[in-house]
């Protein structure tokens, strides 16, 4: 029953206000071999789980230049997972309820793309590709590294939230990284769709 209210309020929050500009976070549909990249892509071996439960507190994904700090969040008011507020844009928030990165299934980390005024942490997330390196700073001074497999850009509409937060293989240490995509829809008040890029533990350090 937890595990089908937090798939709702994720599916929520792909619903939320962006509060953007109303510019497009390319590309705009399905998966990001729309735009061009090779349709086969060599991936790592994944590497078991770690152990404990660290929490995650900075994220880096070098190819994007994004090096940003990760605080804990909670589900809002609607049930949806709540990321940080927009004085906090260039902050990315860990949905603490759920797995923890580096550990078995799962770890949801959200963001903005932007706000009202300016570009927000998670503005270049849809140009990540399968292949490019995730790394998540430890708590406890480990470093989890995951690889990026697959980047999507689903459409609110239709939008299915097992498929898409859901873990791929139970016994890997997942991450997603969440943010509004699409393109700003000012009637509505919301993207009309999610980013979505997803990746698995491959090394720590």
């Amino acid at each position: 029953m937890a595990w089908a209210v937090l798939l709702l309020g994720l599916w929520l929050w792909g619903h939320d206000t962006a509060g953007g500009p109303g510019g497009s976070s390319a590309p705009t549909h399905g998966d990001i071999a729309a735009v061009g990249r090779p349709p086969v892509v060599d991936l790592p071996p994944s590497r078991p789980p770690l152990p404990g439960t660290a929490e995650p507190r900075r994220l880096r994904i070098p190819a994007l230049g994004i090096d940003a700090p990760v605080v804990p969040r909670g589900l809002d008011a609607t049930g949806a997972v709540d990321p940080p507020p927009y004085e906090q844009a260039q902050t990315v928030g860990w949905y603490g309820p759920g797995a923890t990165p580096g550990a078995a299934g799962p770890a949801l980390l959200v963001g903005h793309v932007d706000t009202d005024t300016r570009p927000a942490v998670f503005y270049g997330l849809s140009a990540a590709r399968p292949g490019e390196t995730v790394r998540v700073v430890r708590t406890d001074g480990s470093v989890a590294v995951f690889t990026v497999d697959d980047v999507r850009v689903v459409p609110r509409e239709g939008f299915d939230a097992r498929a898409v937060y859901g873990p791929r293989d139970p016994a890997r240490a997942e991450l997603r990284l969440i943010t509004c995509g699409g393109t700003f829809d000012r009637a509505a008040g919301m993207y009309t769709a999610n980013v979505v890029v997803s990746a698995y533990l491959t090394s720590a350090e």
